[in-house]
């Protein structure tokens, strides 16, 4: 349901647009010039459709203030006169379409359809849709163990319905794969799928990023962005780790969620945005309430359906079918042949604890690849250290270790897990970025991707 305004002075034809558009989309109406300059700077539409009347040249002149009120409105201009000169000048003034009276009513709803799919492409010229790798399909999830057939029975029902879910569980569980399953197995599958990860964009960032900004709304805003949430207008909007959202913007959140309703960062008009919420977490909000980090009344309104996913430790049936999906999608990839692993490895992986879960292994696999020569993956080409207990030999004859040693190799053994991503790695160990940060410079630790070392 897209937001249209109508100016047209004439009530018979007012009252034919009414009939054919009012059933599937929200109409303001106004007639006059002065009118609508007003409502375009008091509300956000995606649709305009303007009446040049008689006097055609003023009213190309009013589209071109049109274009500069609302920069990313679709123009559908109507008029008696059909000359080319006529259309030509109006379509190069900014219309998207131009439509000749008398009209059947068919002819505006299809014109209205072609101006909202030009405009939701516009939206997702940023997230590539159409090159998208990654395919969404129940199939394609491997779900063997108990406790994941479960999810996917309950993922099922999600995608069937239009409100919001809350998605629990540990970093690397598969959250962001599986909200993506729930969009386009939904109504809702040939709209955008906007993700927005609260825990990788600076603060000072965030809110521009996700309600867009003016031009002139901040230093380095030289021209208007519609913000994420706009982009993701009659689709979906997944917000991973939104534990880590900031009070100021927790509160604009919640008016998005209740009104479907924000303002651009420095502007006063109002956008209304028709999406489907899905919000992520490794975080325990209930215990973040308590402390007065995460708003009550926010938790309740993401909290309509809850979908915990499970830590791998706990679908150990999953392990080896998944490790097997990996090792296939990389070795294509990396164009070598490798056809499975040893019976050491196998065992090794169902032992495992998996702290970093799906992503864990899949990384686990793929630096395996690339180390292994021989056509089957070896225990030797899989790093996982704190698998591999020390032998009585060994500890015997190195004794203790060093607290100081023991800390340097947690981190080393985090970070190397986490691929040298910081953020990650404090997730794995259980500390702040700044304290990371403090051991990282205490133990000269390196690598050549950070920048800072280059």
């Amino acid at each position: 349901m897209a937001n249209i305004l109508i100016v047209e002075e004439n009530s018979s034809w007012r009252e034919l647009l009414v009939s054919a558009l009012a059933p599937d989309h929200r109409l303001s109406l106004c007639g006059s010039d002065g009118e609508m300059i007003l409502k375009l700077k008091s509300q956000a539409y995606d649709v305009l459709i303007f009446d040049l009347r008689s006097h055609w040249s003023g009213g190309l002149g009013q589209i071109q203030k049109v274009r500069t009120a609302a920069p990313h409105i679709q123009v559908i201009a109507t008029s008696q006169q059909e000359d080319t000169d006529t259309v030509v000048r109006t379509i190069r003034e900014g219309a998207f379409d131009f439509i000749a009276k008398p009209y059947p009513p068919g002819k505006i709803k299809k014109a209205v359809d072609n101006a909202l799919e030009n405009k939701n492409l516009k939206n997702e010229i940023d997230y590539l849709r159409s090159r998208q790798d990654v395919v969404y399909s129940f199939d394609r999830i491997i779900a063997v163990s108990e406790s994941m057939k479960k999810v996917m029975a309950l993922i099922k029902k999600l995608a069937a319905t239009d409100s919001t879910v809350l998605m629990t569980g540990e970093t690397g569980t598969g959250k962001s794969f599986l909200a993506g399953t729930i969009h386009f197995n939904s109504r809702r599958r040939s709209r955008p799928f906007v993700t927005i990860n609260c825990a990788n964009i600076p603060e000072t960032l965030l809110e521009s990023e996700l309600f867009g900004h003016e031009r002139g709304a901040f230093t380095g805003a030289a021209k208007t962005r519609a913000g994420r949430l706009e982009q993701a207008n009659l689709g979906t909007a997944f917000l991973d780790e939104i534990g880590e959202l900031s009070s100021a913007i927790q509160a604009k959140f919640l008016r998005v969620l209740e009104e479907k309703a924000f303002e651009r960062l420095g502007g006063n008009r109002t956008i209304t945005s028709d999406i489907r919420i899905i919000a992520a977490t490794n975080r325990n909000l209930e215990q973040q309430m308590a402390q007065g980090a995460f708003r009550d009344d926010l938790y309740y309104r993401i909290n309509v359906l809850r979908l915990y996913l499970p830590p791998l430790r706990e679908r150990r049936a999953c392990i080896e079918p998944l490790a097997r999906h990996f090792l296939e999608k990389i070795c294509r990839t990396v164009k070598k042949q490798i056809n499975g692993f040893s019976s050491e490895v196998l065992n090794l992986f169902g032992e495992y604890s998996w702290p970093g879960n799906i992503r864990e292994l899949a990384n686990t696999i793929e630096r395996a690849v690339l180390l292994e020569d021989d056509t089957i993956i070896h225990r030797d080409s899989i790093f996982l250290p704190d698998a591999v207990p020390l032998r009585s030999e060994d500890v015997r004859g190195r004794g203790p270790q060093p607290l100081n040693d023991q800390e340097k190799a947690s981190i080393l053994d985090a970070l190397e897990r986490c691929l040298w991503v910081q953020k990650e790695a404090c997730k794995l160990l259980g500390i702040s970025p700044r304290v990371l940060n403090y051991k990282v410079k205490k133990y000269a630790i390196t690598h050549p991707r950070w920048r800072k070392n280059k």
